[in-house]
């Protein structure tokens, strides 16, 4: 379970940063405008580094806390949450991936899938600008109908083969909804759906605040930013491993 909810904590950023491009004319059109619609080509490379801080909750668990996500570019990334006082930090410092064990405090690297995970969301925040560059192809699949609206359904395909699809809101030109299957924690494939929600603009960017997580059409995981800082000069020491 933590590993699963790790996993889309770090994926939040991704989600509500990453524009979703395609090649095709049709595609090349939704992709510039997305790119408006967050921010624009500017305000994407002006980040350096971004902290956002919020609440998570754990509905079928009934666990709540504080979060806090740190992304320093290119590939730098940081989730602590803290539950009951205890806190689970999970950070790639571009070469390794390790965790914090709440319970025994101990420093551990990732197992292979989890580092495989973490590596997938720690990629620069500007690969939404350079797909080709960063590994990433991408097809427009038409419309598809949710609740009486019709969205455009983009497929990214990750580096590492890791496929997701993009529901764009047609009038906003922002995502609306990301589905995928990964892996359970018994290791059973399972179907997320993510809605981020609530976008707002800060300093430049367009963000979601907002992000409601369902793991096979139940309610798993909701987040709620409160906070977002860019450029305040994080330090590498914050990502690195402490032996």
């Amino acid at each position: 379970m933590k590993r699963i909810f790790l996993h889309f904590l770090v994926s939040l950023l991704i989600a509500s940063i990453v524009v979703s491009f395609g090649f095709s004319q049709t595609a090349k059109e939704i992709r510039e405008k997305m790119i408006e619609a967050e921010g624009g080509k500017a305000a994407f490379e002006s980040v350096k580094d971004m902290t956002l801080s919020g609440a998570a909750e754990l509905i079928q668990q009934g666990l709540s806390g504080p979060i806090t996500v740190y992304k320093k570019e290119p590939d730098k990334r940081r989730l602590d949450f803290e539950v009951y006082g205890l806190v689970i930090t999970q950070a790639y410092d571009g070469k390794i991936a390790w965790q914090i064990n709440p319970q025994t405090g101990s420093t551990e690297e990732m197992s292979e899938q989890d580092a495989a995970e973490m590596k997938r969301e720690s990629l620069p925040i500007v690969s939404a600008l350079y797909p080709e560059k960063y590994g990433f192809t991408y097809e427009y699949k038409g419309k598809e109908k949710i609740e009486e609206k019709e969205y455009y359904l983009l497929e990214i395909t990750y580096p590492d083969g890791f496929k997701t699809a993009n529901y764009v809101d047609p009038e906003t030109y922002l995502t609306y909804k990301i589905k995928a299957k990964t892996t359970g924690p018994m290791g059973n494939e399972v179907e997320v759906e993510q809605f981020p929600s609530d976008y707002k603009k800060v300093e430049g960017m367009v963000l979601a605040h907002s992000f409601i997580t369902y793991y096979n059409g139940e309610e798993f995981l909701r987040i709620t930013i409160e906070e977002v800082k860019f450029n305040t000069e994080l330090e590498d020491s914050l990502f690195k491993m402490s032996e």
